[in-house]
C-alpha cells in the first residue's frame, strides 16, 4: 500500500502544501506574502492572516496537482516550529483538524531538521555529511548522522547571515527581502571595493552582528561627505558586504571539515540561492577538497517540499505526534 504524505509548512510568510507518494515528491506549492515588503520586514499579525486566507487553496492546489484526494492520504505532516507563533498556529490547527477528519496520523516536523532534508527529497545523501544551514533566522553548521540524528557544531550567537543581509538592505534603501537584491546587485559590483571588520569567535559559532553595525557606521560616515553614496555605490556596496558574508560562512565550514574529517557538505536554507555562497561551494569541490551538494532553487527558501519529506521519513518509524502537542517558536533540531 502506497504512502502518501500531505506537508504543510507556515512557519513565515510562506503559505507551502505538498504532496509525496513512497519517497516521490508529486506537487509543491507555496504562495508568497508581498504585503510586508512596504514595511522592510514580516509582520507576524499580517503574516498569520495571509496564512489564514492562503492555506485552504494551497493544499487544494497540491492535492490536485499530485492527482491525489483527501482519502488516499496516509499522514499529515506540518511544521510545529520554529518560527513566528500566529503563523505556525495556522497550520497547525488546519492539519490537526483535517487529520482528525480524515482518521489519519499527525507527524510533527522541525522547520531546521526540514531544510536539511531538503537533501533527502529526490534521494537520500549518504551521511554522515555536514550541512550549512543559512538563513533569515539562522546559520547553523550541523553534523548529520541520520535522518533523525543530528548535531549542532556552531551556530550564531547573535544576527543570523540572512539576518544582517537584510537590515544592511534596508539601512541602504533597498527594500526587503535584501537578499535577493544584494545578490543581484554584487554581480555587477567589485567584490574588493571596500573591506568590512570580521568577527573573532572562539569554535565554530558565528557572529554577524559586529558586521553589521560597522557596515552601518561605515555608511553613515560616508554619506556625511556624499548623500548619494549609496547610490553611487550600490553595487560595489552589495559585492563588498556579500564577499564579506561568504567568507565568514566558509572559514567556520572549513574549520569544521578539518575538525570532523567529513568531506560531504551540503549546503541548506534560504541563503544558500546566493550565487557567491553557491560558488564558493563548487570552488571547493573543484579544488577536490570536497564533496558538495547544493539544493535545487524551489528548495532553498520555506517550502512544503521538506516538510512533506519529513513526514515519509517519520511515517517509515511510525513517529508520530499527539493531538495535543504544542507549536513551538524556538527550538533547534
Amino acid at each position: 500500500m502506497s504512502i502518501v504524505i500531505l506537508g504543510i509548512e507556515s512557519s513565515c510568510d510562506d503559505t507551502g502544501a505538498a504532496v509525496m507518494r513512497d519517497g516521490e515528491l508529486l506537487s509543491n506549492v507555496t504562495a508568497s506574502q508581498k504585503v510586508h515588503e512596504a514595511y522592510g520586514g514580516v509582520v507576524p499579525e499580517l503574516a498569520s492572516r495571509a496564512h489564514q486566507q492562503n492555506i485552504v487553496p494551497v493544499v487544494d492546489q497540491a492535492l490536485k496537482q499530485a492527482g491525489v484526494t483527501l482519502d488516499e492520504l496516509t499522514a499529515i505532516c506540518v511544521t510545529f516550529g520554529p518560527g513566528l507563533m500566529g503563523s505556525l498556529l495556522v497550520g497547525v490547527s488546519f492539519a490537526k483538524g483535517l487529520a482528525i477528519s480524515l482518521g489519519i496520523p499527525l507527524i510533527e516536523a522541525n522547520h531546521l531538521q526540514g531544510h536539511v532534508l531538503a537533501h533527502f527529497i529526490k534521494s537520500p545523501l549518504r551521511t554522515p555529511f555536514l550541512c550549512l544551514l543559512v538563513s533569515g533566522g539562522n546559520s547553523q553548521i550541523i553534523k548529520v548522522n541520520a535522518y533523525n540524528d543530528m548535531e549542532i557544531l556552531g551556530q550564531t550567537i547573535d544576527d543570523a547571515a540572512g539576518e544582517a543581509m537584510d537590515k544592511c538592505s534596508k539601512v541602504m534603501g533597498f527594500g526587503y527581502p535584501g537578499g535577493p537584491i544584494i545578490d543581484r546587485l554584487a554581480r555587477q559590483g567589485n567584490p574588493d571595493a571596500y573591506h568590512f571588520s570580521k568577527p573573532n569567535i572562539a569554535g565554530l559559532d558565528y557572529s554577524f552582528s559586529g558586521l553589521k553595525t560597522s557596515f552601518l557606521y561605515f555608511l553613515r560616515d560616508q554619506q556625511k561627505e556624499d548623500p548619494q553614496f549609496v547610490e553611487h555605490h550600490k553595487e560595489d556596496l552589495a559585492a563588498s558586504l556579500e564577499k564579506t558574508i561568504v567568507e565568514i560562512l566558509m572559514k567556520k565550514l572549513k574549520m569544521a571539515v578539518k575538525q570532523t574529517g567529513i568531506r560531504r557538505v551540503a549546503l541548506s536554507g534560504g541563503v544558500s540561492a546566493n550565487t557567491a555562497l553557491r560558488q564558493a561551494f563548487m570552488n571547493q569541490q573543484k579544488a577536490g577538497n570536497w564533496e558538495v551538494f547544493i539544493p535545487p532553487f524551489s528548495f532553498t527558501t520555506d517550502n512544503a517540499a521538506m516538510i512533506a519529506v519529513t513526514g515519509y521519513y517519520k511515517y517509515l518509524d511510525k513517529d508520530f505526534a499527539t493531538i495535543d502537542k504544542a507549536a513551538y517558536s524556538r527550538t533547534t533540531i
